[in-house]
């Protein structure tokens, strides 16, 4: 094929791809995006141009771990899998996930050992709905115990304060880690302020009371003196 007449073929194969529905993408042996259509760029909110440079393998999240790159390995080996891979990705500029299976096939039959790869999204037409963020209600002596660790209290400070045992203490924040998602008391201290749980207007620390649940006992007092104490 002459230069002139790829040139015109070239011209028809895009100007065809920016007219499927179908989200499509061609790549190199890799999973590298050489191009996309406006179909499976608006999956990112974005631009067919955007999408060049970026990889398959870092645009999907495949169900099975290691999928997709296998997948990949597999073809530039010059084998087909026979299977789509399913998939998830984040949709959009307004964070929603998605999922459906991805058709990944050599172009042509040439060079086993580097094909140009053809990729095609299957889009399920129900979005996953987002994580429902943890309530940010807690109890009032949740509240006083996350006052205190965000002033920088030691456990047994803690204890001392709203009249529980170190074990006491502990069994709150980790339920509060667990409930959050966090790793580390650091971490849940961070939360707290996030959620609306701890006031940003008050030093030292303090449960901001809107948060607390309803039915939970509201004590008036400084979570920083302990009980049978005054100022």
């Amino acid at each position: 094929m002459g230069g002139e007449d790829y040139t015109s073929w070239r011209s028809h194969f895009l100007l065809l791809l920016d007219r499927i529905p179908t989200p499509i993408a061609v790549c190199r042996a890799d999973g590298e995006v050489t191009v996309a259509n406006p179909a499976m760029a608006a999956e990112w909110g974005t631009a067919p141009g955007r999408l060049r440079g970026h990889n398959l393998q870092e645009l999907f999240r495949p169900r099975a771990a290691g999928r997709l790159d296998r997948h990949i390995e597999a073809l530039r080996l010059g084998r087909r899998p026979r299977h789509p891979i399913e998939v998830r990705w984040t949709a959009g500029t307004d964070g929603v996930e998605r999922e459906g299976e991805l058709l990944v096939d050599p172009v042509g039959d040439a060079f086993p050992a580097s094909p140009m790869l053809l990729a095609i999204l299957r889009v399920r037409a129900e979005p996953i709905p987002r994580q429902m963020e943890p309530r940010a209600e807690v109890s009032g002596v949740e509240g006083h115990i996350l006052a205190l660790a965000a002033a920088g209290a030691t456990t047994a400070a803690i204890g001392k304060a709203v009249g529980l045992t170190v074990d006491g203490v502990n069994y709150h924040l980790t339920r509060l880690t667990r409930r959050w998602r966090v790793p580390n008391r650091t971490a849940l201290v961070a939360k707290a302020y996030v959620l609306g749980v701890l006031s940003t207007r008050e030093w030292p620390p303090a449960p901001a009371p809107q948060r607390t649940a309803r039915g939970a006992c509201r004590s008036t007092q400084s979570p920083h003196i302990p009980p049978g104490r005054t100022r």
